[in-house]
């Protein structure tokens, strides 16, 4: 338990600067003279840079405009915090996740840039998942439940399973996203900021994580 809390409080001491600190990333201005603010060659000040417009053409492509993905694969965005989403681009950045596509945009990101997309993805509200071709199946969906409930997933992401700050929401992700996220806590192939969830997943029977992601992808419906 100190491990984790350790590794927690390393990670949000680093997070805390990057989020805020005016100064973060190297960008610290230079006092103004007043000649530099007075005088006619005074040096215009840059427009504002609008993260919409980015998240629109960086990462619209893959996420979703409104931050629902349609690739099973790639994880909707819709929904999530911003503490979350800073957290991650930091990790993507840093190369604590690896992911090609994500590896190769972190690493161009500035703080500022962080704090802009993750403020961004923050206002995105949660997308409802198309309605499934058939009913939930309601063996699986109580067994998912009960799944939940033992290991809880709910102590941390919630009765409702919609996160908040540092934890994700999950409800509605997709089933496939989730299997793979699962499947490498399990293994520890997939890092986090604290060793949590690789300590919890490993703790689910490796034939219980699809039933899992099935219950967390559908909910609430059949709860």
């Amino acid at each position: 338990m100190a491990k984790k809390v350790a590794g927690l409080l390393s990670c949000v001491t680093v997070l805390a600067l990057v989020v805020f600190s005016p100064q973060a990333g190297g960008q610290q201005k230079a006092p103004a003279t007043r000649a530099a603010v007075s005088g006619p060659k005074a040096a215009a000040k840059p427009p504002a840079v609008s993260y919409a417009e980015r998240f629109a053409a960086i990462c619209a492509a893959c996420h979703g405009a409104n931050g629902r993905a349609a690739d099973p694969l790639v994880p909707v965005l819709a929904g999530q915090t911003s503490l979350y989403a800073i957290t991650q681009l930091f990790l993507f950045r840093e190369g604590r996740r690896s992911n090609p596509a994500m590896t190769a945009v972190g690493k161009t990101l500035t703080d500022d840039d962080m704090r802009g997309f993750s403020d961004y993805i923050g206002t995105l509200p949660a997308v409802a998942p198309p309605a499934p071709a058939a009913p939930p199946d309601a063996a699986r969906m109580a067994k998912g439940r009960a799944l939940a409930e033992q290991h809880k997933c709910v102590f941390c992401h919630g009765a409702d399973l919609a996160g908040g700050q540092q934890v994700p929401r999950i409800a509605g992700q997709h089933e496939d996203y989730l299997r793979d996220t699962l499947r490498g806590f399990h293994s520890g192939a997939r890092p986090g900021y604290t060793q949590a969830m690789v300590s919890a997943v490993s703790q689910i029977p490796e034939a219980d994580l699809d039933t899992l992601a099935y219950y967390v992808a559908r909910f609430p419906a059949g709860k």
